[in-house]
C-alpha cells in the first residue's frame, strides 16, 4: 500500500497517511477537524528487488577497471622454451 502525503490548507498540519490506491481521499484535517485537507504530490520511493528470480545483470558487481587492477607477475616460459642466448644444451634451462 503506497503512503499519502496530506496537508491542511487551514492549519498547515501536514502528515503521511498508509491507503490502499482504491481509499477516497481524505478530507478532514485530524488536528483542527476542518475539511481543508489536500493529497500532495509525492516524489514516491525507489524500489531494489533482491532475491532469486531477477536477472543476474541487474545487480551485479562491476569488475574494477584494467588501470585499478594489481600488475600480476608474468608467467615464467616453460622449460622446453629456448634459452634468449644460444647455451648449447648442457645448462640447467634444458631438462635431460
Amino acid at each position: 500500500m503506497p503512503t499519502y502525503e496530506y496537508e491542511c490548507q487551514a492549519c498547515g498540519h501536514a502528515f503521511e497517511e498508509l491507503q490502499a490506491m482504491t481509499d477516497a481521499k481524505l478530507k478532514k484535517c485530524p488536528k483542527c477537524h476542518k475539511s481543508k485537507l489536500a493529497r500532495l504530490i509525492g516524489g514516491g520511493s525507489g524500489m531494489i528487488f533482491k532475491g532469486s528470480g531477477f536477472y543476474e545483470t541487474d545487480y551485479k558487481k562491476k569488475t574494477a577497471p584494467a588501470g585499478d587492477k594489481k600488475d600480476s607477475p608474468k608467467p615464467a616460459s616453460s622449460p622446453s622454451a629456448a634459452p634468449a642466448a644460444s647455451c648449447g644444451g648442457g645448462c640447467a634451462c634444458h631438462p635431460h
